[in-house]
Protein backbone atom coordinates (compact mmCIF):
# COMPACT_ATOMS: atom_id res chain seq x y z
CA UNK A 1 0.00 0.00 0.00
CA UNK A 2 1.44 3.38 -1.02
CA UNK A 3 1.77 5.78 1.92
CA UNK A 4 -0.08 8.51 0.03
CA UNK A 5 -3.80 8.83 0.77
CA UNK A 6 -6.29 8.45 -2.03
CA UNK A 7 -4.76 5.30 -3.56
CA UNK A 8 -7.60 2.97 -2.47
CA UNK A 9 -8.96 0.53 -5.01
CA UNK A 10 -11.94 1.62 -7.08
CA UNK A 11 -15.24 0.52 -5.56
CA UNK A 12 -18.89 1.30 -6.31
CA UNK A 13 -20.03 4.67 -4.93
CA UNK A 14 -22.83 4.72 -2.37
CA UNK A 15 -25.43 7.16 -3.74
CA UNK A 16 -27.40 8.08 -0.63
CA UNK A 17 -29.44 10.78 -2.41
CA UNK A 18 -30.79 8.14 -4.80
CA UNK A 19 -31.78 5.99 -1.81
CA UNK A 20 -33.59 8.70 0.16
CA UNK A 21 -35.19 10.19 -2.98
CA UNK A 22 -36.67 6.83 -4.00
CA UNK A 23 -40.31 6.74 -2.78
CA UNK A 24 -39.95 2.96 -2.60
CA UNK A 25 -37.42 3.36 0.23
CA UNK A 26 -39.48 3.36 3.42
CA UNK A 27 -36.91 2.38 6.08
CA UNK A 28 -33.19 3.17 6.42
CA UNK A 29 -31.37 1.37 9.23
CA UNK A 30 -27.99 2.80 10.30
CA UNK A 31 -25.90 0.16 12.06
CA UNK A 32 -22.30 -0.02 13.20
CA UNK A 33 -20.17 -0.18 16.33
CA UNK A 34 -20.31 2.55 18.97
CA UNK A 35 -18.60 5.91 18.52
CA UNK A 36 -18.42 5.92 14.70
CA UNK A 37 -20.94 8.71 14.05
CA UNK A 38 -23.93 6.45 13.48
CA UNK A 39 -26.48 8.71 15.20
CA UNK A 40 -25.16 11.81 13.41
CA UNK A 41 -25.39 9.96 10.09
CA UNK A 42 -29.00 8.94 10.79
CA UNK A 43 -29.97 12.49 11.81
CA UNK A 44 -28.22 14.06 8.80
CA UNK A 45 -29.92 11.65 6.39
CA UNK A 46 -33.29 12.41 8.00
CA UNK A 47 -32.81 16.16 7.62
CA UNK A 48 -31.59 15.83 4.01
CA UNK A 49 -34.51 13.54 3.12
CA UNK A 50 -37.01 16.02 4.62
CA UNK A 51 -35.43 18.94 2.78
CA UNK A 52 -35.71 16.95 -0.45
CA UNK A 53 -39.44 16.47 0.04
CA UNK A 54 -39.83 13.34 2.18
CA UNK A 55 -41.94 13.06 5.31
CA UNK A 56 -39.27 11.54 7.56
CA UNK A 57 -38.94 10.45 11.17
CA UNK A 58 -35.64 9.67 12.87
CA UNK A 59 -35.68 7.15 15.72
CA UNK A 60 -32.53 7.76 17.78
CA UNK A 61 -31.16 5.85 20.74
CA UNK A 62 -29.27 7.87 23.37
CA UNK A 63 -27.86 10.64 21.14
CA UNK A 64 -25.22 13.05 22.42
CA UNK A 65 -26.79 16.06 24.13
CA UNK A 66 -25.62 18.56 21.50
CA UNK A 67 -26.98 16.44 18.67
CA UNK A 68 -30.30 16.02 20.46
CA UNK A 69 -30.51 19.77 20.98
CA UNK A 70 -29.68 20.40 17.32
CA UNK A 71 -32.86 18.51 16.47
CA UNK A 72 -34.92 20.22 19.16
CA UNK A 73 -34.97 17.19 21.46
CA UNK A 74 -34.16 18.69 24.83
CA UNK A 75 -35.47 15.77 26.89
CA UNK A 76 -36.07 12.04 26.56
CA UNK A 77 -39.34 11.59 24.74
CA UNK A 78 -40.92 8.45 23.34
CA UNK A 79 -43.18 10.41 20.99
CA UNK A 80 -42.02 11.75 17.59
CA UNK A 81 -41.72 15.56 17.77
CA UNK A 82 -41.51 17.95 14.80
CA UNK A 83 -38.06 19.41 14.12
CA UNK A 84 -38.21 23.16 13.49
CA UNK A 85 -36.07 24.89 10.86
CA UNK A 86 -36.41 22.33 8.05
CA UNK A 87 -36.15 23.96 4.61
CA UNK A 88 -38.21 22.75 1.65
CA UNK A 89 -41.55 20.99 1.32
CA UNK A 90 -40.85 17.91 3.42
CA UNK A 91 -41.13 17.51 7.18
CA UNK A 92 -38.97 15.93 9.84
CA UNK A 93 -39.88 14.39 13.17
CA UNK A 94 -37.42 12.96 15.67
CA UNK A 95 -37.67 10.90 18.84
CA UNK A 96 -35.45 9.21 21.38
CA UNK A 97 -36.34 5.66 22.37
CA UNK A 98 -37.61 5.32 25.93
CA UNK A 99 -37.15 1.59 26.40
CA UNK A 100 -39.33 1.15 29.49
CA UNK A 101 -42.11 3.41 28.21
CA UNK A 102 -42.26 1.40 24.97
CA UNK A 103 -42.53 -1.84 26.95
CA UNK A 104 -45.30 -0.30 29.10
CA UNK A 105 -47.19 0.77 25.98
CA UNK A 106 -47.12 -2.79 24.64
CA UNK A 107 -48.56 -4.14 27.89
CA UNK A 108 -51.25 -1.44 27.99
CA UNK A 109 -52.22 -2.09 24.36
CA UNK A 110 -52.37 -5.89 24.54
CA UNK A 111 -53.72 -6.69 28.01
CA UNK A 112 -56.99 -5.83 29.71
CA UNK A 113 -56.74 -3.00 32.30
CA UNK A 114 -56.58 -5.29 35.35
CA UNK A 115 -53.96 -7.59 33.87
CA UNK A 116 -51.98 -4.59 32.64
CA UNK A 117 -52.02 -3.15 36.18
CA UNK A 118 -50.78 -6.47 37.63
CA UNK A 119 -47.91 -6.57 35.15
CA UNK A 120 -46.86 -2.91 35.34
CA UNK A 121 -46.72 -2.88 39.15
CA UNK A 122 -44.89 -6.20 39.39
CA UNK A 123 -41.29 -5.81 40.68
CA UNK A 124 -39.98 -8.48 38.32
CA UNK A 125 -41.51 -6.72 35.31
CA UNK A 126 -40.05 -3.38 36.41
CA UNK A 127 -36.60 -4.96 36.50
CA UNK A 128 -37.07 -6.83 33.20
CA UNK A 129 -38.36 -3.77 31.33
CA UNK A 130 -35.36 -1.65 32.25
CA UNK A 131 -32.41 -4.04 32.45
CA UNK A 132 -33.02 -7.40 30.72
CA UNK A 133 -30.32 -8.16 28.15
CA UNK A 134 -31.69 -7.34 24.72
CA UNK A 135 -34.68 -5.31 25.94
CA UNK A 136 -33.40 -2.06 24.40
CA UNK A 137 -32.74 -3.73 21.06
CA UNK A 138 -36.12 -5.46 21.10
CA UNK A 139 -37.92 -2.22 21.96
CA UNK A 140 -36.13 -0.36 19.14
CA UNK A 141 -37.56 -2.94 16.72
CA UNK A 142 -40.96 -2.74 18.42
CA UNK A 143 -40.99 1.05 18.04
CA UNK A 144 -39.93 0.73 14.39
CA UNK A 145 -42.91 -1.56 13.81
CA UNK A 146 -45.24 0.92 15.53
CA UNK A 147 -43.96 3.84 13.41
CA UNK A 148 -44.34 1.82 10.20
CA UNK A 149 -47.87 0.65 11.05
CA UNK A 150 -48.96 4.21 11.85
CA UNK A 151 -48.44 5.27 8.22
CA UNK A 152 -47.66 8.85 9.35
CA UNK A 153 -44.27 8.98 7.60
CA UNK A 154 -43.05 7.77 4.23
CA UNK A 155 -39.46 7.36 5.47
CA UNK A 156 -38.27 6.01 8.83
CA UNK A 157 -34.57 6.26 9.70
CA UNK A 158 -33.40 4.10 12.59
CA UNK A 159 -30.26 4.64 14.64
CA UNK A 160 -29.64 1.19 16.13
CA UNK A 161 -28.78 0.85 19.84
CA UNK A 162 -25.16 0.98 21.00
CA UNK A 163 -24.47 -2.55 22.22
CA UNK A 164 -21.67 -5.09 22.49
CA UNK A 165 -22.51 -6.23 18.99
CA UNK A 166 -24.33 -3.62 16.94
CA UNK A 167 -26.42 -6.31 15.27
CA UNK A 168 -27.86 -7.46 18.61
CA UNK A 169 -31.15 -5.87 17.52
CA UNK A 170 -31.51 -8.65 14.91
CA UNK A 171 -31.13 -11.28 17.64
CA UNK A 172 -33.28 -9.54 20.27
CA UNK A 173 -36.68 -11.01 19.19
CA UNK A 174 -35.24 -14.54 19.15
CA UNK A 175 -33.49 -13.98 22.50
CA UNK A 176 -36.72 -12.75 24.08
CA UNK A 177 -38.54 -15.71 22.53
CA UNK A 178 -35.99 -18.13 24.01
CA UNK A 179 -36.44 -16.50 27.41
CA UNK A 180 -40.23 -16.79 27.20
CA UNK A 181 -39.98 -20.42 26.04
CA UNK A 182 -37.38 -21.34 28.64
CA UNK A 183 -37.86 -24.24 31.02
CA UNK A 184 -38.01 -22.03 34.12
CA UNK A 185 -40.71 -19.81 32.60
CA UNK A 186 -42.78 -22.84 31.52
CA UNK A 187 -42.40 -24.29 35.01
CA UNK A 188 -43.57 -21.06 36.63
CA UNK A 189 -46.43 -20.77 34.15
CA UNK A 190 -47.71 -24.30 34.89
CA UNK A 191 -49.71 -23.35 38.03
CA UNK A 192 -51.64 -20.65 36.18
CA UNK A 193 -52.39 -22.95 33.27
CA UNK A 194 -53.48 -25.80 35.55
CA UNK A 195 -55.80 -23.38 37.33
CA UNK A 196 -55.37 -21.82 40.69
CA UNK A 197 -54.35 -22.87 44.18
CA UNK A 198 -54.52 -26.63 43.66
CA UNK A 199 -52.00 -26.24 40.88
CA UNK A 200 -49.50 -24.70 43.29
CA UNK A 201 -49.88 -27.82 45.46
CA UNK A 202 -49.25 -29.88 42.35
CA UNK A 203 -46.21 -27.79 41.56
CA UNK A 204 -44.85 -28.17 45.07
CA UNK A 205 -45.53 -31.93 45.05
CA UNK A 206 -44.14 -32.56 41.58
CA UNK A 207 -41.32 -30.04 41.63
CA UNK A 208 -40.67 -29.67 45.32
CA UNK A 209 -36.93 -29.83 44.89
CA UNK A 210 -36.96 -27.17 42.17
CA UNK A 211 -39.35 -24.90 44.06
CA UNK A 212 -37.29 -25.28 47.23
CA UNK A 213 -34.06 -24.51 45.40
CA UNK A 214 -35.59 -21.47 43.71
CA UNK A 215 -36.97 -20.19 47.01
CA UNK A 216 -33.49 -20.47 48.57
CA UNK A 217 -31.89 -18.85 45.55
CA UNK A 218 -34.38 -16.04 44.94
CA UNK A 219 -36.32 -15.74 48.18
CA UNK A 220 -40.02 -16.53 48.62
CA UNK A 221 -41.25 -13.03 47.72
CA UNK A 222 -39.13 -12.79 44.55
CA UNK A 223 -40.34 -16.23 43.44
CA UNK A 224 -43.94 -15.19 44.07
CA UNK A 225 -43.43 -11.93 42.11
CA UNK A 226 -41.92 -13.94 39.27
CA UNK A 227 -44.83 -16.41 39.23
CA UNK A 228 -47.38 -13.58 39.29
CA UNK A 229 -45.56 -11.78 36.49
CA UNK A 230 -45.36 -14.87 34.27
CA UNK A 231 -49.02 -15.73 34.86
CA UNK A 232 -50.18 -12.21 34.02
CA UNK A 233 -47.92 -11.85 30.99
CA UNK A 234 -48.90 -15.20 29.46
CA UNK A 235 -51.69 -13.65 27.39
CA UNK A 236 -49.31 -11.06 25.93
CA UNK A 237 -46.52 -13.47 24.89
CA UNK A 238 -48.07 -14.51 21.58
CA UNK A 239 -48.32 -10.88 20.50
CA UNK A 240 -44.64 -10.31 21.24
CA UNK A 241 -43.60 -13.14 18.94
CA UNK A 242 -46.02 -12.24 16.15
CA UNK A 243 -44.92 -8.60 16.03
CA UNK A 244 -41.24 -9.56 16.25
CA UNK A 245 -41.68 -11.80 13.20
CA UNK A 246 -43.54 -9.03 11.32
CA UNK A 247 -40.81 -6.48 12.04
CA UNK A 248 -38.10 -8.97 11.04
CA UNK A 249 -39.84 -9.53 7.69
CA UNK A 250 -40.17 -5.76 7.31
CA UNK A 251 -36.39 -5.45 7.66
CA UNK A 252 -35.93 -7.99 4.86
CA UNK A 253 -38.41 -6.26 2.53
CA UNK A 254 -37.30 -4.40 -0.63
CA UNK A 255 -38.29 -1.00 0.87
CA UNK A 256 -35.61 -1.30 3.58
CA UNK A 257 -31.99 -0.17 3.17
CA UNK A 258 -29.23 -0.96 5.68
CA UNK A 259 -26.37 1.54 5.88
CA UNK A 260 -23.33 0.23 7.76
CA UNK A 261 -21.41 3.08 9.43
CA UNK A 262 -17.73 2.81 10.40
CA UNK A 263 -14.66 4.89 11.18
CA UNK A 264 -11.36 4.19 9.34
CA UNK A 265 -9.95 2.31 12.36
CA UNK A 266 -9.09 -1.36 12.72
CA UNK A 267 -11.83 -2.44 15.15
CA UNK A 268 -14.56 -0.40 13.46
CA UNK A 269 -13.68 -1.71 9.98
CA UNK A 270 -13.59 -5.28 11.28
CA UNK A 271 -17.02 -4.78 12.80
CA UNK A 272 -18.23 -3.31 9.50
CA UNK A 273 -17.02 -6.41 7.70
CA UNK A 274 -18.86 -8.60 10.19
CA UNK A 275 -22.07 -6.55 9.79
CA UNK A 276 -21.97 -6.87 6.00
CA UNK A 277 -21.52 -10.64 6.23
CA UNK A 278 -24.22 -11.02 8.87
CA UNK A 279 -26.71 -8.92 6.89
CA UNK A 280 -26.06 -11.15 3.87
CA UNK A 281 -26.70 -14.25 5.99
CA UNK A 282 -30.00 -12.78 7.24
CA UNK A 283 -30.95 -11.67 3.70
CA UNK A 284 -31.20 -8.06 4.80
CA UNK A 285 -30.91 -5.47 1.98
CA UNK A 286 -27.53 -3.73 2.30
CA UNK A 287 -27.25 -0.28 0.70
CA UNK A 288 -23.55 0.19 1.44
CA UNK A 289 -20.88 1.45 3.82
CA UNK A 290 -20.32 4.97 5.16
CA UNK A 291 -16.77 5.60 6.41
CA UNK A 292 -16.83 8.64 8.71
CA UNK A 293 -14.03 10.95 9.84
CA UNK A 294 -11.63 10.16 6.99
CA UNK A 295 -8.38 12.19 7.00
CA UNK A 296 -6.81 13.27 3.74
CA UNK A 297 -3.39 14.90 3.33
CA UNK A 298 -3.64 18.15 1.32
CA UNK A 299 -0.17 17.92 -0.29
CA UNK A 300 0.05 14.20 -1.08
CA UNK A 301 3.02 14.69 -3.46
CA UNK A 302 5.24 15.33 -0.43
CA UNK A 303 5.58 11.96 1.28
CA UNK A 304 5.79 11.47 5.03
CA UNK A 305 9.36 10.16 4.71
CA UNK A 306 10.57 13.16 2.68
CA UNK A 307 8.73 15.56 4.97
CA UNK A 308 10.29 14.01 8.09
CA UNK A 309 13.76 13.99 6.51
CA UNK A 310 13.45 17.68 5.57
CA UNK A 311 12.32 18.56 9.10
CA UNK A 312 15.28 16.66 10.61
CA UNK A 313 17.66 18.44 8.27
CA UNK A 314 16.33 21.85 9.27
CA UNK A 315 16.46 20.96 12.98
CA UNK A 316 20.04 19.69 12.65
CA UNK A 317 21.09 23.02 11.17
CA UNK A 318 19.10 24.92 13.81
CA UNK A 319 17.05 26.74 11.19
CA UNK A 320 13.38 27.41 10.50
CA UNK A 321 11.75 25.95 13.60
CA UNK A 322 8.28 26.85 12.28
CA UNK A 323 8.93 25.21 8.89
CA UNK A 324 10.21 22.03 10.59
CA UNK A 325 7.09 21.92 12.80
CA UNK A 326 4.82 22.28 9.73
CA UNK A 327 6.74 19.52 7.94
CA UNK A 328 6.38 17.20 10.93
CA UNK A 329 2.67 18.01 11.16
CA UNK A 330 2.31 17.17 7.47
CA UNK A 331 4.22 13.90 7.97
CA UNK A 332 1.87 12.97 10.80
CA UNK A 333 -1.18 13.70 8.62
CA UNK A 334 0.27 11.61 5.78
CA UNK A 335 0.97 8.69 8.12
CA UNK A 336 -2.54 8.90 9.60
CA UNK A 337 -4.12 8.99 6.13
CA UNK A 338 -2.01 6.03 5.01
CA UNK A 339 -2.93 4.04 8.12
CA UNK A 340 -6.64 4.77 7.54
CA UNK A 341 -6.28 3.71 3.90
CA UNK A 342 -4.77 0.40 4.99
CA UNK A 343 -7.63 -0.30 7.39
CA UNK A 344 -10.19 0.48 4.67
CA UNK A 345 -8.28 -1.65 2.16
CA UNK A 346 -8.81 -4.77 4.29
CA UNK A 347 -12.57 -4.24 4.07
CA UNK A 348 -12.55 -3.34 0.38
CA UNK A 349 -10.52 -6.40 -0.60
CA UNK A 350 -12.96 -8.66 1.27
CA UNK A 351 -16.10 -6.87 -0.02
CA UNK A 352 -15.24 -5.32 -3.41
CA UNK A 353 -18.88 -5.00 -4.54
CA UNK A 354 -20.16 -3.06 -1.49
CA UNK A 355 -20.84 0.62 -2.38
CA UNK A 356 -18.89 3.07 -0.20
CA UNK A 357 -19.28 6.74 0.79
CA UNK A 358 -16.38 8.45 2.58
CA UNK A 359 -16.98 11.47 4.79
CA UNK A 360 -13.98 13.68 5.63
CA UNK A 361 -13.27 14.51 9.26
CA UNK A 362 -14.91 17.74 10.42
CA UNK A 363 -13.11 20.26 12.58
CA UNK A 364 -15.92 20.47 15.16
CA UNK A 365 -18.86 18.51 16.54
CA UNK A 366 -22.34 18.87 15.09
CA UNK A 367 -24.50 21.00 17.38
CA UNK A 368 -27.17 22.56 15.14
CA UNK A 369 -29.21 21.95 11.98
CA UNK A 370 -26.60 23.70 9.85
CA UNK A 371 -24.02 21.19 11.04
CA UNK A 372 -26.35 18.30 10.21
CA UNK A 373 -26.99 19.87 6.81
CA UNK A 374 -23.23 19.98 6.19
CA UNK A 375 -22.87 16.31 7.16
CA UNK A 376 -25.69 15.48 4.72
CA UNK A 377 -23.83 17.30 1.95
CA UNK A 378 -20.61 15.43 2.72
CA UNK A 379 -22.46 12.09 2.81
CA UNK A 380 -23.81 12.65 -0.68
CA UNK A 381 -20.92 14.53 -2.34
CA UNK A 382 -19.16 11.37 -3.50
Amino acid sequence: MNERSGRLRAVPVLDLDAIIDDPGTRIVVCCGSGGVGKTTTAAALGLRAAERGRSAVVLTVDPARRLAQSMGLTELDNTPRPVAGVKGEGRLHAMMLDMKRTFDEIIEAHADPERARQILTNPFYQSLSSSFSGTQEYMAMEKLGQLRRSGDWDLIIVDTPPSRSALDFLDAPERLGRFLDGRLIRLLMAPAKAGGRSAFKLLNAGFGLVAGALTKLLGAQVLKDLQTFVSALDAVFGGFRARAEQTYKLLQAPGTAFVVVAAPERDAMREASYFVERLAEERMPLAGLVVNRVHRAPAAVLSAARSTAAAEDLETRGEHDLTAAVLRLHAGRMQLAAREDREQEHFLSAHPTVPVARVPAMSQDVHDLEGLRRVGELLTAQ
